[in-house]
């Protein structure tokens, strides 16, 4: 009787344990961020995005170059602000940078050749 329970209880406990291991944990997305909308404006596209600790925003250079993108040194901690800014400029289109964003919080950053003409966004990191 007792290795029929015990038989039970190790099944039990296997079928539970292969549930436990088989859920993958969520994955860090990559958002994708225009520079320079399709309709010719100079502005990032979308301007401002939502997302999670540890996702990526990818930003391309599509339309209206040269373009980068900067981090408002005013809104945060500036030597943060510089370690995340793309200063360099892309002039291709296709061209792209990224950063991983690991703390949450909104990081405003501007296309520095465009910032006058309103090229301004925002990641908002939950």
């Amino acid at each position: 009787m007792s290795k029929k329970l015990g038989l039970l209880l190790s099944t039990i406990l296997l079928v539970i344990a292969s549930f436990v291991l088989s859920v993958a944990p969520a994955a860090a997305e990559t958002y994708t961020v225009k520079m320079g909308a399709d309709s010719g404006m100079l502005q990032f596209d979308p301007p401002t995005v939502t997302i999670k600790a540890g996702d990526t925003v990818k930003w391309v250079n599509n339309k209206l170059a040269p373009h980068n993108v900067m981090f408002d040194g005013s809104k945060m901690d500036s030597a943060v602000a510089t370690k995340i800014s793309h200063k360099n400029l892309v002039f291709s289109p296709g061209e792209s940078f990224e950063t991983t964003f690991s703390e949450p919080g909104e990081y405003s950053y501007y296309c520095e050749p465009h910032r006058g003409a309103g090229m301004v966004g925002k990641v908002i990191v939950q």
